[in-house]
């Protein structure tokens, strides 16, 4: 069974500076991969980091229970909420 390929058709392009650079071939080498796997696998997970805040929030246990008791609070009741939702709706007719 052969594996499906996924063909990298855009360009990405960075500027750097010439110590930049020999520090990112460093880990290059370290890593034992080439300057694109390693920078593509790199990006990837930076920006699954920054765009994890956006979806999912890791709490620590204490945070947990917090959380939970916060929400396991009854409702309180909000006299001028409880007015509007009784009002009729201007999109009915």
């Amino acid at each position: 069974m052969a594996i499906p390929t996924r063909k990298r058709d855009q360009r990405l392009e960075v500027r750097t500076t010439a110590e930049e650079r020999e520090l990112i071939n460093r880990a290059v080498d370290v890593a034992g991969t080439d300057l694109t796997t390693f920078a593509l696998h790199n990006l990837l997970d930076a920006s699954r980091r920054v765009l994890a805040d956006r979806s999912e929030f890791l709490l620590s246990s204490d945070q947990v229970a917090e959380w939970d008791r916060i929400n396991e609070a009854p409702a309180r009741e909000l006299p001028g909420l409880v007015g509007l939702m009784r009002r009729t709706s201007p999109f009915t007719s």
